[in-house]
């Protein structure tokens, strides 16, 4: 697909690949600070950003907590080196090379003490463009402390932004940053970027490797179509390696390098992975998970007991896709464990609005976290009026699924308990078919919600099975009767139910006697708003034999965030209630099933509000 080992790069203007014009520079032996070739052990903490625009998160110390709910801008400023008639003429972002839309990110881990988080930010607007990295710091991922800018669009290999990238913490704790800047002429390469003083835990000030850019597209990849450049991994034999995400035609495709000193690279022969008919490959996201442990592993882990998960946020239609395969080192290429659900053709991270997430290993507590990008669905009028848009999803954890072999495990880090406060329980609460049950739990507007459902078994039996299909978005949502659902609960419900968000199980009997499950959240009448979208979004959850169906849920106001069984299958809800709001918010069980009770046992949790400090104020904690 690509070819290899090149120094230089050729151009047909007429396609839109590069031009001679850029070559790959070899830089001084003796280098900027901060610079080091080639360590003998993994870095213990990965700095990730990712995003097809960006915004990184850097893991310094050892902690993680509840969602950062910093907002990052976006919005194109006028004065980019384009006409205005251009400008005008096409879809946001569309002229600088990327496809219409309104945000990104990048995430990974950082300075001792702290986490370090790096997001895309437009100073001048809540929408997308004039993209520069805003930055914010936190002792737990939980209460967070905004920092000045940490880099601006100034150079001509970055004026068109700086985007997506990652950062690599090397064995003797220095931060080395690769990300990419769209340039001058809208041609996507990567650089090379530093903290100026190493020994500052706050990491404020940046510097930019004076031989910017370190790699171009290389022959037969579009100036358009080469960004986000992943967290290295160390080979066998000592050397850094990375994947960017690209595409040839309509196949998605990850292109490796291998590199000593992060300022010259070897361009691999063909592709980490690629799929026909994905598209463009962004954020593209490479790590371990052990097969055998409940802790994550380094990024530069491999061997026996360990698999590989390859994840891509897909261009054409905004969503994260994984799978889990084999990585073989020598051969630079990873093969899926089962190509019927291959990357961008299968599984998902989430099933809901989520887009553009890294992960990065937490050395001290030995887990590998996960963020996640929340775009607004409300129209960008209303974005431009409050003045703000996005947020970013509570951190998870990542682990492979023991059980079922063929899936990872997304869950809420165990930071965002610590915002818990009074608590209810309420244990086999009855749900007859064809009822709404309240529960008393008071304001409803920020809860932490997990619950058990156990579907009648005498009426299981009797149920007979029947090949009616079934699917979150094409079955009409929660007001969809079948014999096993769909039942569940109504959160960010207001008293007359005019405005709620369902979020369910839907159980299907096959003629053979076999259960399917869904996990779905129906959005339709989560707001009397006009300017949203309200999908039904969802899919199926394995469920083992013996399981109880289990879920949490995350409230936060205008965001849902759930988790079924343990989180196999995860839906990020982002909804506006007129409503169901502050005291006027209910919370309710639903069973809409017409042939079965269901036993509901819950625990709820109110749920205080993290604080995020503005910039200036005092920054050691």
């Amino acid at each position: 697909m690509v070819v290899s080992n090149t120094n230089g790069t050729s151009s047909d203007p007429e396609d839109g690949t590069t031009n001679s014009q850029y070559s790959y520079t070899a830089l001084a032996d003796d280098a900027e600070p901060g610079m080091l070739a080639n360590h003998q052990r993994p870095a213990k903490l990965m700095l990730v950003l990712g995003s097809g625009l960006l915004m990184v998160g850097l893991l310094v110390a050892s902690m993680t907590g509840i969602g950062l709910v910093s907002t990052w801008f976006s919005s194109q400023s006028p004065e980019v080196i384009k006409p205005m008639q251009t400008a005008m003429s096409m879809p946001r972002g569309v002229w600088e090379g990327v496809s219409s839309k309104s945000l990104r990110p990048i995430f990974g881990s950082g300075a001792i003490g702290w986490y370090h988080f790096f997001y895309q930010y437009n100073p001048e607007g809540a929408v997308w463009g004039n993209i520069v990295w805003g930055h914010a710091v936190s002792k737990d991922l939980i209460q967070w402390r905004h920092l000045p800018i940490a880099m601006s669009a100034d150079q001509w290999y970055d004026i068109n932004g700086v985007w997506t990238g990652s950062a690599t913490v090397l064995p003797d704790g220095q931060v080395i940053m690769l990300y990419t800047g769209s340039t001058n002429e809208t041609v996507q390469v990567q650089n090379l970027a530093y903290p100026a003083d190493p020994s500052d835990p706050l990491l404020v000030d940046w510097v930019k490797y004076s031989g910017n850019p370190v790699l171009v597209p290389p022959p037969g990849i579009a100036i358009h179509d080469f960004r986000d450049p992943t967290t290295a991994w160390l080979t066998s034999e000592g050397k850094w390696r990375i994947t960017i995400g690209s595409k040839v035609n309509k196949t998605g495709i990850a292109i490796v390098y291998d590199t000593n000193d992060f300022k010259s690279f070897e361009l691999l022969d063909g592709t980490l992975h690629d799929v026909a008919g994905t598209g463009m490959w962004e954020c593209v996201d490479f790590y371990p998970v052990s097969v055998t442990e409940e802790n994550g592993l380094d990024t530069s882990g491999n061997g026996v007991g360990v698999k590989h998960v390859v994840k891509v946020s897909l261009d054409d239609d905004k969503n994260d896709y994984y799978a889990i395969g084999t990585y073989n080192e020598e051969l630079v290429k990873w093969i899926p464990d089962d190509p019927t659900v291959d990357v961008g053709i299968g599984l998902r991270y989430d099933y809901g609005r989520f887009y553009a997430s890294k992960t990065f290993f937490d050395e001290n507590k030995k887990r590998r976290v996960l963020w996640g990008w929340i775009p607004e669905t409300d129209s960008e009028h209303a974005d431009v009026q409050k003045g703000w848009a996005s947020v970013q999803a509570i951190p998870r954890t990542i682990l492979f699924d023991r059980k079922t072999g063929s899936n990872i495990l997304q869950w809420p880090v165990e930071e965002v308990e610590n915002l818990r406060g009074s608590s209810k329980e309420f244990d086999k609460v009855v749900v007859e078919a064809g009822s709404v049950v309240p529960i008393d739990v008071g304001t409803s507007t920020q809860l932490d919600i997990t619950a058990e459902f156990e579907i009648d078994k005498e009426a299981l039996k009797r149920i007979n099975g029947n090949n009616v299909t079934y699917s979150c978005g094409g079955s009409g949502g929660a007001t969809e009767r079948g014999a096993l659902g769909p039942f569940g609960l109504l959160v960010l419900a207001d008293n007359s139910l005019s405005e709620q968000t369902p979020v369910y199980f839907y159980v299907a009997k096959g003629f053979d006697g076999n259960l399917k499950t869904f996990f779905c959240t129906d959005l339709s009448r989560s707001t009397n708003a006009t300017d949203v979208f309200k999908p039904v979004y969802g899919s199926t959850v394995p469920v083992i034999e013996g399981e109880k169906l289990t879920l949490r849920i995350l409230v936060d106001h205008s965001i849902v965030e759930s988790f079924a069984q343990g989180g196999r299958t995860c839906i990020t809800s982002r909804v506006y209630p007129t409503k169901a709001v502050y005291g006027e918010a209910r919370l309710l069980l639903f069973n809409n099933a017409t042939g079965t009770s269901i036993t509901a046992s819950l625990k709820i949790w109110q749920m205080n509000s993290a604080y995020i400090h503005s910039y200036p104020t005092e920054l050691i904690m």
